[in-house]
């Protein structure tokens, strides 16, 4: 598990995936070839499932496209770490079961090389050897992630 940290606020949806690509990608692998390529082109090369990424205030910040959350759940990020989250953002996350934890001091206190874990069921966000608190995700939330999103929990549920 690695630690993709952007020490920086304001990370916009087209900084995670420029919308010149919007009407062009339409599957995830498609998404992934131009995910985050404007914020760090060597992104997508070394990702791997379990990693998290650290970063600033208002991540997320700008269009409403879903292609950021779905190409960063795609590719297997384990959780978003950030000071705060644009809303718009944070519902589409829910939408694809992508982890997101606001956590300002943790991500204040990351130095990069520590190891940074997340239990979102404890809510407790460790980096390097401290635990940073949040509040635990209600159980609905959590059969949410795990299901895959919110499509594939209601699917589920209404089966």
């Amino acid at each position: 598990m690695a630690v993709h940290y952007y020490d920086q606020n304001d990370i916009n949806t087209d900084l995670l995936f420029p919308g010149k690509y919007t009407y062009t990608c339409g599957t995830a692998p498609e998404i992934v070839e131009h995910l985050l390529e404007d914020l760090d082109p060597e992104f997508r090369s070394t990702v791997k499932p379990g990693d998290i990424i650290m970063a600033g205030s208002n991540f997320g910040c700008g269009s409403s496209r879903e292609q950021p959350t779905l190409g960063l759940k795609y590719v297997g990020v384990q959780a978003v770490v950030a000071k705060s989250f644009a809303r718009i953002f944070y519902r589409s996350s829910i939408n694809q079961g992508l982890l997101l934890v606001q956590s300002p001091e943790a991500v204040e206190f990351y130095t990069p090389g520590d190891e940074v874990s997340v239990d979102p069921a404890a809510g407790i966000l460790k980096v390097a050897e401290r635990e940073f608190p949040f509040p635990p995700l209600p159980a609905e939330m959590l059969s949410i992630l795990e299901a895959g999103g919110l499509l594939n929990w209601i699917k589920g549920n209404n089966a």
